[in-house]
């Protein structure tokens, strides 16, 4: 059970959780639903993040590159996200990261097809007219 124990606080004393708990308070304040916390649903809730983050890392680190480079990367994490099921949900959070320039020409190539689109509507329309 001694690697349940993630640190000492100020005291000496061992902590159960890495997390800091006054930010994670905050995250669930600024919920409105959410009006007073109590200390163990505070515990619990670091705790399940901690684990919920090491199961992320290690997933995406086995799934991943990252047992060639022996190093986890934003892309492995991002390529978890899009490619599993399970953590679907973090595709929106975790994007594939694309460089500067590709978007640029992403960007242009949808402008030119936008305006293609527009004058080929344009043109349906008058000779409807006629």
């Amino acid at each position: 059970m001694a690697d349940a124990v993630a640190g000492r606080d100020k005291c000496g004393e061992p902590r159960l959780v890495s997390l800091p708990l006054s930010r994670i308070r905050v995250i669930m304040k600024s919920s409105p639903e959410v009006s007073s916390i109590n200390q163990e649903a505070l515990v619990l809730t670091a705790k399940a993040t901690e684990l919920f983050v090491q199961y992320l890392a290690t997933y995406s680190y086995r799934h991943g590159s990252g047992k060639e480079r022996k190093a986890l990367t934003y892309s492995d994490l991002s390529n978890t996200a899009e490619e599993s099921e399970t953590f679907q949900f973090l595709a929106d959070i975790l994007p594939k990261k694309i460089l500067a320039s590709k978007y640029l020409k992403m960007l242009k190539e949808k402008r030119d097809e936008d305006e293609e689109n527009d004058s080929n509507d344009g043109s349906d329309g008058d000779e409807a007219e006629s």
